[in-house]
């Protein structure tokens, strides 16, 4: 790396082969023959040169402030800027550092030294005037010390309560599957690189920032991914009398619609009606930013924003936690098509009933294109179920659509020949997050291991939930299955969706160099 400052010096040297030049004096440190007229102090340039030090008053030794946590180096008196080894950047800090004293840098490089050294070496070629039309340059070399120092940025987010923002995102829901699709949402789009905390909270995280525009960024972000309502707050901290000057803290509380995917709803009535007409009762087959519900009697669909489910909100009628397993007797099409879902009429029989009794309930359902006889699916007993919900009588009591209620409402396919712990090649980041005082019980850590298998599950089966997500490979499932013999037999075949291979990222956090034998 070499700067180039200025044009070639004019040099003292006796010029060669230059006719019309004759030697008046003698110099008078070797006795060489010189012109007296452009001669300096009576001496030769070489001789010149070894008396004469342009370079005085110019430091050999000086000291570059670097933060480790975030690589960024110290520009005086208090900024930090990102600068990578031997560059430009980094070059014109360390010559900022230098007090020039007249003298002009004609050419800067660096000098080649260890990594680990803690020195950064940086050869320099000054130019001074000697005489009234005489110059002269030099080289030299300065050494520069490479020491610690924590940025202030950093400093807070090591130290607590330094936050000025802070973000309340909550569902009050009994699961956290939501919360794990925002999360990978979240991890990919990196909108959590400005936080210096997340902490886990009761039904919920909370996020802390260091400023209140990173803080209105991030709520940004979750307006646009899902349906959320927000709220503000401040508290004054300190307050200056002399300067009116006031210090703030910003907390913004965000609440996610508490609905979630494959969730049973009864809309109110009025609802219904305004959003096209759909049926009261209905699956959230999506949640995006907003939700999106489906008629499985009609294939109809509806979208209903945040502003408009908040002004007339609803519950949940049943999550997935009451999803029961029915066997599929016979499934027949019966023709109407929306996109990947085709009508069709299914006979079903509780999994539970085989072998009981021979009580058959029948349903319409949208997996016609999915369902054969023999199939296992997933959905909510309707028939002999006690539900506390005002939506679900008003339902009822109603003339149009209490006839409509059915048996069975029948939301994915289940796979029940599923390996339990079989061997995934892929997997997902994780955010670090500080748990606080809320460490799980041994009951309530299989909970939360259940959802997320639950998730992973969901990732595996529907393409569309996959495309939110990024998923990497994992070497370490790889290298054990290379390990493994390949004459390895299971009990029942595995019929589950997979992942395709080709969607896999390399996670670059973990790739290691190994020696290949």
């Amino acid at each position: 790396m070499s700067m180039d400052i200025d044009d070639a010096p004019i040099s003292i040297a006796p010029a060669q082969g230059v006719e019309g030049t004759t030697a008046t004096i003698f110099c008078c440190d070797c006795g060489a023959p010189i012109d007296g007229t452009t001669a300096i102090d009576a001496k030769c340039y070489d001789c010149f040169k070894l008396t004469k030090d342009i370079s005085q008053g110019i430091q050999r030794e000086a000291t570059l402030h670097f933060c480790r946590d975030c690589d960024r180096w110290l520009q005086p008196p208090s900024s930090w800027v990102n600068a990578q080894p031997e560059s430009r950047e980094l070059l014109a800090l360390c010559l900022k550092k230098l007090s020039l004293n007249r003298t002009r840098i004609i050419d800067a490089s660096f000098i080649w030294t260890e990594p680990h050294s803690r020195r950064i070496r940086v050869k320099l070629v000054v130019q001074a005037a000697v005489a009234d039309d005489r110059v002269m340059q030099q080289a030299l070399e300065v050494v520069y010390v490479v020491a610690y120092q924590q940025c202030p940025e950093c400093a807070k987010s090591y130290t607590a309560n330094v936050w000025r923002a802070s973000v309340q995102v909550r569902q009050k829901v009994l699961h956290k599957r939501t919360f794990l699709y925002l999360e990978q949402l979240i991890l990919k789009h990196g909108a959590h690189r400005e936080t210096i905390n997340i902490k886990e909270a009761k039904d919920g995280i909370d996020f802390f920032f260091s400023a209140r525009n990173q803080a209105e960024k991030f709520v940004d972000f979750l307006n646009s991914v899902v349906p959320v309502r927000v709220k503000k707050s401040q508290e004054l901290i300190s307050q200056d009398t002399h300067t009116s000057k006031k210090s703030y803290k910003f907390t913004f509380s965000v609440e996610l619609i508490p609905i979630c995917k494959d969730d049973l709803v009864a809309l109110p009535i009025s609802l219904a009606k305004q959003i096209g007409n759909i049926s009261p009762l209905a699956i959230c087959y999506r949640v995006g930013t907003s939700i999106n519900v489906l008629d499985p009697n009609t294939l109809q669909t509806a979208d209903i924003s945040a502003p408009v489910y908040w002004r007339s909100p609803f519950a949940a009628l049943a999550d997935a936690q009451d999803l029961v397993e029915f066997i599929v007797m016979d499934c027949e099409p019966i023709g109407p098509t929306r996109g990947k879902w085709i009508l069709a009429e299914t006979q079903l029989a509780r999994a539970s009933d085989l072998g009981v009794n021979d009580k058959v309930y029948f349903a319409r359902t949208h997996l016609g294109g999915l369902l054969h006889a023999g199939d296992s699916v997933m959905g909510f007993m309707l028939t002999g179920t006690n539900f506390n919900n005002p939506q679900l009588e008003a339902i009822e009591a109603s003339h149009t659509y209490s006839s409509r209620i059915p048996d069975v409402v029948v939301v994915k396919k289940h796979y029940p020949n599923r390996r339990r712990n079989r061997r995934r090649q892929w997997r997902v980041k994780r955010m670090a997050r500080d748990e606080g005082e809320l460490l799980p019980k041994k009951a309530d850590q299989e909970r939360m291991d259940a959802e997320f298998e639950s998730f992973l599950r969901d990732i595996e089966e529907d393409e569309e939930f996959r495309q939110g997500v990024q998923l990497y490979k994992d070497p370490k499932k790889k290298r054990q299955q290379d390990e493994m013999s390949m004459v390895t037999t299971d009990d029942g075949e595995d019929d589950a969706p997979h992942v395709d291979m080709n969607e896999l990222l390399e996670d670059f956090d973990e790739l290691t160099m190994e020696e290949q034998q």
